[in-house]
């Protein structure tokens, strides 16, 4: 029988909160469809589906993150996340629920509207016969590849991660003996390092160039993929670590020490490092180079209505965590720890918005009403729904061989 600090119970203000948060992203979205998207003007109908595919990808993204973390750390036979794996599991029930709702928004601009060409150029057939560029990449940029990728991807994040989290329910039946112990994380790491590859072949490579940089089809950058899965999983770290605290203040995660908080502070620090130097790296080059077809991508975010969001984004993505998790003590902290991860979390959704909004609004682009209701829809299903798969399972993974050694981790 599980113990009352095993057993998470969702408090009545988490739950109010969520609900409360969905139904404004709900209103949001029909408020949306009868002013926006139902609007006599072209570029209201196009910012109702960019700022639709602006959330559901980033969001996706973000949730997903949380079983890269599991299976890289699983990879890695890396003992202290166990203590507090069972956060990022319930965080990672989310993908298919947010992957449907990602997968009707960019069906819906490929197919169900004829305002999607404004967003995605190479879908019109006969503009792409009189362009060059989109000639060239026709082979991969059509309606068909991308809509069977699409499937392809998010059918394979949903099957590997429910594997990998039917598996780890093992570590709650009995206990295990050396051998069953063995087995059980060999099979772990076969399995960590099948949703890897799926993660490398789609976040890493193919899915960011399909959803978001063929917004700007006749611009592209080889660190285009690595710069998105940086900016998702800071912010994935950033929600589990919010998730953690906040668990820990309502008494739970027992074996979660400041040693295990301090870790997920520094996955927070190396990572907003590492997202800064993709940022710089590809900003730089294509500076340098000047080549009209490099530098198009950035000449209306850094000379444009975009400018103040461009140098935002670099202080709320590099400058603020940089300063605030740079100390030992800040990221053992559990308010300044939970602001830092808010002020990345935010600060990467405006970088999503960078990379969505100038393809395809362009100067009509505005932060308003409706890009901050759908967003905190988004919010709401987080905090609703990651309580709901909280509840359904024990806290602590009580006969993972790992699990001694999680306890009395220390850095």
């Amino acid at each position: 029988m599980a113990s009352n600090k095993e057993q998470f119970v969702m408090p009545a203000g988490m739950k109010k909160w969520g609900i409360g948060l969905t139904a404004v992203g709900v209103l949001a979205l029909v408020l949306g469809i009868f002013l926006l998207a139902n609007s006599n003007d072209e570029h209201s109908r196009i910012r109702f589906w960019a700022v639709l595919l602006q959330n559901s990808t980033f969001f996706l993204l973000i949730v997903n993150a949380s079983m890269f973390f599991i299976c890289a750390t699983t990879l890695a036979w890396a003992a202290w996340p166990v203590a507090l794996r069972r956060i990022p599991e319930a965080i990672s029930t989310l993908v298919p629920i947010f992957g449907i709702l990602a997968f009707a928004v960019l069906m819906g601009i490929v197919f169900g509207t004829k305002d999607g060409e404004l967003i995605y150029h190479w879908i019109n057939k006969e503009h792409v016969s009189h362009d060059k560029i989109l000639s060239a990449k026709s082979g991969f940029l059509n309606p068909t590849f991308f809509t069977i990728w699409t499937i392809l991807t998010l059918l394979a994040w949903w099957y590997f991660g429910k594997r990998m989290r039917q598996l780890g329910d093992k570590a709650d039946e009995q206990q295990m003996g050396l051998e069953q112990a063995k087995k059980f994380t060999w099979s772990m790491t076969i399995r960590a390092a099948v949703f890897l590859v799926a993660f490398g072949l789609t976040v890493a490579s193919t899915i960011p160039w399909l959803w978001l940089m063929s917004i700007d089809a006749h611009w592209y950058s080889t660190m285009y993929s690595w710069y998105t899965f940086a900016s998702t999983f800071v912010s994935g770290m950033s929600l589990i670590a919010i998730f953690v605290v906040f668990m820990k203040n309502q008494g739970y995660l027992t074996y979660v020490t400041e040693e295990h908080i301090h870790d997920v502070g520094k996955f927070m620090f190396a990572f907003s490092i590492f997202w800064t130097y993709l940022w710089f790296s590809q900003y730089m080059l294509i500076w340098y180079s000047n080549q009209p077809e490099e530098t198009k991508y950035f000449q209306p975010r850094l000379l444009g209505s975009f400018r103040g969001l461009f140098f935002l984004n670099l202080i709320l993505n590099f400058v603020a965590p940089f300063i605030i998790l740079m100390k030992r003590g800040t990221k053992r902290n559990y308010t300044i720890l939970t602001f830092a991860a808010v002020i990345i979390i935010f600060g990467h959704w405006i970088d999503f918005y960078q990379m969505v909004m100038p393809g395809t609004v362009g100067e009509h682009a505005q932060l308003s009403w409706y890009e901050f209701g759908i967003a905190i829809g988004y919010v709401g299903m987080i905090i609703w729904l990651t309580g709901r798969a909280l509840e359904k399972r024990p806290l602590v993974a009580r006969y993972h061989p790992f699990l001694k050694e999680s306890i009395i981790h220390h850095t």
